[in-house]
């Protein structure tokens, strides 16, 4: 593990900018960006010019060290360049910004009120890849939309499963069970998911250091005592689906846990923007969301 990446994490003001977004939410993102699906044919079409997206937002002037921690990679993005260097190595040599790299490869149906991660295949080749190029830790992401805790515990035993994994390739997994926010019953989830975390960590081995990811809880604070656990680095929120003003809103309202949204610090930037207007619009959402970081 990096030293200095893992000071900056634990100690540094700041937040995590997802920029992970994958063939199942790409499309997406271009059409709010303003480039419609019209505007190309293939996948790769597709992932380059998202690519090219999300170059504009870590090459700007403002998307830099003082109010941002890290930023979650796809893959691609990963093995891809700015400025002539791999994009971890320009993000911590130019901006002494931490990488994460997403590695799961989607989710599958959903059953017993959860939607699983998809096996990993060459789990061990994409960690020791994303050692070589300069990440820091990964991030996994499972969802969960109704109060089964079979299905719970389904999530939280696949989540721990690859976590021992990652940490045993020396890299720090973000665990990510998210809660989805149109969930009716959505504080008993997580109330269940909570509990089988809690069964997780009395059994983890001390010197493997991991973070998590949540959807922003329904009680406020409620996930502060699992800063408890030494080994437990950072707790970061997703946004979810709510706007940037409200996920903003709500994650104040949580000590000690930052932003890690993607949507939400995305959702006003525009391909036809000038770079001018470009670097205020993607400035107002980074101190919007670094503001409500800090508390």
């Amino acid at each position: 593990m990096n030293n200095e990446m893992y000071e900056i994490v634990k100690s540094r003001k700041g937040f995590i900018a997802a920029l992970d977004q994958s063939g199942g939410s790409s499309g997406k993102t271009l059409e709010k960006y303003g480039i419609p699906d019209s505007e190309y044919q293939t996948d790769e079409e597709m992932f380059n010019l998202i690519h090219k997206m999300r170059k504009r937002v870590l090459t700007s002037k403002v998307f830099n060290k003082d109010r941002i921690i890290g930023a979650i990679l796809f893959e691609k993005t990963m093995l891809s360049k700015i400025n002539d260097k791999f994009t971890a190595d320009y993000l911590w040599e130019d901006k002494k910004i931490v990488s994460f790299l997403k590695i799961d490869k989607g989710l599958l149906g959903e059953f017993n009120g959860v939607k699983l991660m998809n096996e990993i295949p060459n789990l061990v080749e994409t960690l020791k890849i994303a050692k070589e190029k300069n990440i820091f830790g990964t991030k996994m992401r499972s969802v969960i939309y109704e109060a089964n805790p079979l299905g719970i515990k389904q999530v939280i035993d696949q989540q721990f499963q690859l976590a021992k994994i990652i940490c045993e390739n020396n890299l720090v997994p973000i665990i990510e069970p998210e809660v989805d926010i149109n969930c009716k019953d959505k504080e008993l989830c997580e109330q269940i998911m909570k509990e089988e975390i809690i069964k997780h960590l009395n059994e983890w081995d001390e010197k493997n250091i991991i973070m998590f990811k949540f959807t922003l809880p329904t009680v406020p604070n409620y996930y502060y005592d699992l800063y408890n656990y030494k080994f437990v680095l950072k707790i970061v929120a997703l946004s979810g689906g709510y706007t940037n003003e409200l996920a903003c809103a709500l994650l104040a309202l949580n000590n000690k846990m930052i932003a890690s949204f993607s949507r939400a610090l995305l959702e006003n930037l525009r391909v036809t923007q000038t770079e001018e207007e470009f670097d205020n619009c993607l400035n107002k959402e980074i101190q919007k969301i670094y503001e409500a970081s800090i508390t």
